[in-house]
């Protein structure tokens, strides 16, 4: 009777803290809409709470370029790091239509550590208050292990990895001397679960969720705001291998639509999805056991990888 009683109490624990964990963010953003109403001398601008200067990597396309749109639309001037100067002076163009100054730094993340002194001489005399890691590099195609160059594992690594590390630890002393910052830093779904033929592309996103957290825990109070966001599938160009997911639905939002939303979160919640529906879909997602994540994981690229092989057999003919 006594195992019985303990095993039950256990269980109810357990669940409680799932829940909890589930609807923490929920909490934080309802928080945070009603802080205005009873608390409104602690709302204040993007600009004032963190800095006027964002850098924003992976800035030319998808999600990047649409997030520096978004900031510079709350006033925020905006630094663009990519690898491709026309792409980058073109973003540069669009954004300061609304009536901030931009930056453009050129830097190709995917050849590691020798790229960092060039963005750091760069960033030296700009007081950088938002740093937002978005840069990232998905496979061509889901692939199992032995069939992933090893020249694209390493890009993976180092603009995945690398990237994310490098430049919080540029970035964060003057933020912490400041004594005010934020830090956002883009993972993917994929850290839910190891995931079959991308399995070196969702341990790097395992790296990310436990890097912010851990650096959220150091820093946050010291004055620096972390969040976490963790998009499910939206249109972009990463995911190439799917017409489907470039074609995009309610549940596959396109670029702009989620950086809306996600930098409307900015500053009100620690971890977010940055979409509403993702969201949901993440909820129930954590509800199953990893192992059968891994195999509707491992079953949905499989599906994935057959139709990048039908799309391509289609174009060569």
């Amino acid at each position: 009777m006594f195992i019985i009683i303990s095993l039950a109490i256990i269980g109810a624990v357990t669940v409680a803290y799932i829940i909890f964990d589930s609807f923490r963010s929920v909490i934080e953003l309802i928080v945070s809409h009603l802080t205005p109403y009873f608390l409104p001398q602690d709302v204040q601008p993007l600009w004032k709470k963190y800095g006027n200067w964002a850098v924003i990597t992976g800035s030319t396309d998808g999600i990047g370029k649409h997030y520096a749109l978004e900031l510079a639309q709350k006033s925020i001037n905006i630094v663009l790091i990519s690898r491709n100067t026309d792409k980058l002076k073109s973003a540069a163009e669009e954004i300061e239509k609304y009536g901030v100054k931009t930056k453009i730094i050129v830097a190709d993340f995917s050849k590691g550590i020798e790229v960092y002194q060039h963005i750091e001489d760069e960033l030296k005399d700009i007081p950088i208050g938002i740093l937002v890691n978005n840069v990232g590099v998905q496979y061509e195609y889901p692939m199992p292990l032995c069939e992933l160059p090893t020249a694209k594992a390493w890009e993976i690594i180092n603009v995945n990895v690398v990237a994310v590390t490098t430049l919080t630890r540029m970035l964060l002393p003057a933020m912490v001397a400041r004594g005010k910052g934020a830090v956002v830093n883009v993972s993917s779904g994929s850290e839910l679960q190891p995931l079959p033929l991308m399995a070196v592309y969702a341990a790097s996103k395992v790296y990310v969720r436990n890097f912010t957290q851990a650096i959220r825990d150091e820093y946050s109070p010291l004055g620096i705001y972390v969040q976490h966001v963790s998009p499910l599938f939206v249109s972009t160009k990463m995911n190439n291998f799917s017409q489907r997911l470039i074609d995009g639905n309610l549940l596959v939002p396109d670029a702009a639509t989620y950086a809306q939303s996600a930098v409307h979160l900015l500053g009100r919640v620690q971890n977010t999805t940055g979409y509403w529906l993702h969201g949901i879909q993440y909820f129930f997602i954590k509800l199953a056991p990893e192992r059968l994540r891994m195999r509707i994981g491992h079953h949905m690229n499989k599906d994935f990888r057959n139709e990048h092989f039908r799309n391509t057999k289609l174009k060569a003919q």
